[in-house]
């Protein structure tokens, strides 16, 4: 099956071609603006119109789109990525260190992708493979960044209005202008709703698991003087979702007495000083953000008097997290013949927990403080018209302090050090360059009280990637291609792991635990192209590879895996896209994203099946208005999203027999959306 995909994706390389637009794309998540066909790494750019074609409201619509890139959900959306098989599956009472980078502009938003909302967003960067040397321990397997619609001078005003069915309805306001010749401002505002596509046959109610989302930002930038520019992003998401994902026949039809809830409010400043000087310039980003999250499930998915042998128990947390950047950066001209970055971070947060659960005889409760201050260099040595060699180092310092009320203390300190160097030569078509990255991952420990002392502490994560890649255009310049092949190698990896035990009425109590294993290697290719074939017809795809694997390691349940595949690491995954212009008016969009089948977790042996997801849209367009008639799913394949499995959550078998569970994924959906662009 590799092989065929790798074939199908060269021969698409070699027939497909680029986007028109493909010089002005920039990106923006490196220290340096960057051309996206020039830069030396493996990055993916879903812009304005792929998320309007796709009809996107939240970042997991889109992640498809991107080679070696997955998400899980085990909540309302998908907001646990997985880049080339690393990555965060959930989140419940314990701490997590990111795997993958978050930035909403330039607000860390690591682990809170409840508000990764796309509206008036100008681009969505994936960087794949490790970025520790500009992002640091947040960025292992890579970071995603959403840029969002700038406040200058040249906006497009946008009134957006959906209506679709699962009574989904949205409406958005974005719009700009100049106040003054110096100040310039955006505000943007969207509230999207949906019941979803569960029912909850006990309480007769189609929204228990629904969508209930806003999205708001203001942001201002003033041009001081010719060489001062001055920006600030105010944002607020407030996201009041359902959760009721499970049911005891994996059918979408739930009967919870308590359906859960997945919430996240969130309100962040961030503020940008450009100062520009003859030989570069000097950039101060400030963020502070607060948010609080409230997560919550039915733990028994069921309601009193549905058995005589069942149990009741409700599972809910909650958390206060503040946190505050600094970053100072100093750049010489990117032109310079030898360009050089020097930088300095900051992070402090402050992160309170609380658990209430049916079985606990307390409410639990915890403080967790992590800080990292960083140091950061880049040099670009010019070694001849077309090579270039680019070498980088990270130092960062990071540690945390934690403190429950069951009496568990704990103080963790790191340094680690991460890099790259590449070499790339400039091409008359494109480029080439090869390159070493050294990632990391801070260390940390399992909280919970049911975690032997042995299990306690986990170390940090380093990782090595090779990797080589072409950029290149053809046919007159109507296209272009993007491949990359990588092999990661890594250290101590960190394995999401669970045990089991049982209660005293036979029921099973799970806790997750974090450990490492030996050893781990991910090795796989990206591969993504795009060809104009006429002044109608444009084609795009993407295809990934992916072998990831990692072994010599002990269950907490004490089971010996000498080597397995690593969970959400689908051995290929693909998308295909095609955009057709029927009419002067009229166009038509269909794409397909596909993915081979994979492990949920590392902790059992329940996989998701193969996926084809197929998505269309009939756009009529005229002097500033559209009429969009979209369908997502349109075949209404059955898929999962989050799996369990190891375990019998049915009272009707006495809690005997192993089942798998299944987070149904939705199925197909038909809307219409009208926008007026002014």
């Amino acid at each position: 099956m590799q092989k065929t995909l790798l074939a199908s994706g060269v021969l698409l390389a070699m027939s497909a071609m680029a986007d028109d637009n493909i010089e002005t794309i920039q990106v923006t998540a490196d220290y340096t603006v960057q051309n996206l066909q020039t830069m030396a790494a493996s990055v993916s750019i879903v812009d304005n119109q792929q998320i309007e074609q796709r009809q996107a409201r939240h970042i997991e619509q889109i992640l498809n789109i991107a080679a070696n890139v997955n998400f899980n959900s085990g909540a309302s959306r998908g907001r646990f990525v997985q880049i080339r098989g690393i990555g965060e599956r959930s989140q419940y009472a314990e701490p997590i260190n990111p795997s993958v980078g978050l930035l909403v502009d330039d607000v860390d938003m690591s682990g809170l992708g409840g508000a990764a909302t796309l509206f008036d967003v100008a681009q969505v960067e994936i960087l794949r493979g490790p970025q520790s040397s500009n992002t640091g321990a947040a960025a292992l397997a890579g970071m995603v960044k959403i840029t969002t619609t700038a406040a200058d001078a040249n906006q497009t005003s946008l009134l957006t209005a959906t209506a679709a069915g699962k009574d989904t309805f949205n409406l958005g306001l974005a719009h700009g202008g100049a106040l003054t010749d110096k100040l310039f401002y955006r505000f943007a505002a969207q509230q999207f709703q949906s019941d979803g596509f569960v029912y909850n046959q006990y309480l007769d109610r189609h929204d228990t698991n629904g969508l209930d989302e806003l999205t708001s930002r203001l942001k201002l930038r003033y041009l001081a003087t010719e060489q001062l520019t001055l920006d600030m992003g105010l944002h607020f998401f407030d996201v009041d979702n359902g959760y009721d994902a499970f049911s005891l026949d994996n059918d979408g039809v739930t009967r919870s007495d308590e359906p859960g809830f997945d919430r996240q409010q969130t309100r962040a400043v961030d503020l940008k000083a450009r100062w520009q000087q003859p030989w570069g310039e000097v950039l101060t980003i400030v963020t502070h953000s607060n948010t609080h999250t409230a997560y919550g499930y039915d733990e028994d998915w069921t309601y009193v008097g549905f058995h005589p042998w069942e149990y009741q128990s409700t599972d809910h947390y909650s958390r206060q997290r503040q946190q505050s950047t600094l970053d100072v950066r100093v750049s010489s001209l990117t032109t310079a013949q030898n360009a050089w970055v020097v930088s300095v971070y900051w992070s402090d947060a402050d992160e309170s927990a609380q658990r209430q659960y049916t079985y606990s005889e307390q409410d639990y409760a915890s403080t967790y403080q992590p800080s990292n201050l960083a140091v950061y260099g880049q040099q670009q040595w010019q070694l001849s018209d077309s090579w270039q060699l680019t070498g980088a180092l990270r130092y960062d310092h990071y540690q945390l302090t934690f403190n429950d009320n069951s009496g568990f203390t704990a103080k963790v300190s790191d340094s680690m050090l991460g890099g790259k160097l590449v070499l790339d030569m400039t091409l008359p078509s494109g480029m080439w360059y090869a390159g070493i990255f050294r990632g990391y991952k801070a260390g940390g420990f399992n909280p919970d009280e049911n975690v032997s002392e042995a299990k306690r502490y986990f170390a940090p994560e380093y990782n090595w990637n090779l990797e080589v890649g072409v950029k290149g255009r053809f046919a007159d310049d109507a296209g272009f291609f993007r491949l990359a092949v990588f092999s990661m190698q890594r250290q101590d990896t960190q394995i999401a792991d669970y045990d089991v035990q049982q209660r005293g009425d036979g029921t099973a109590e799970f806790f997750d635990v974090i450990a490492n294993a030996d050893n781990g290697f991910n090795n796989g290719l990206e591969l993504e192209t795009g060809y104009q074939v006429n002044d109608d017809l444009y084609l795009a795809a993407s295809v990934g590879l992916l072998n990831a694997q990692y072994g010599n390691y002990t269950t907490a349940r004490g089971d010996y895996i000498a080597e397995r595949q690593q969970a959400q690491a689908p051995d290929y995954t693909y998308h295909v896209g095609m955009r057709y212009q029927l009419t002067d008016a009229l166009s038509l969009y269909l794409d397909a994203d596909g993915k081979a089948d994979y492990y949920f977790s590392d902790g059992h042996n329940e996989q998701a099946k193969r996926l084809l997801l197929v998505n269309a849209n009939l756009r009529w367009q005229q002097e500033g208005y559209s009429v969009s008639l979209w369908a997502s799913n349109l075949t209404d394949q059955t898929y999962y999203t989050r799996g369990f499995g190891g375990f019998s959550n049915d009272p009707r078998d006495f809690y005997e027999t192993p089942e798998p569970y299944y987070q149904l994924g939705n199925g197909r959906q038909f809307g219409v959306t009208l926008d007026y662009q002014f």
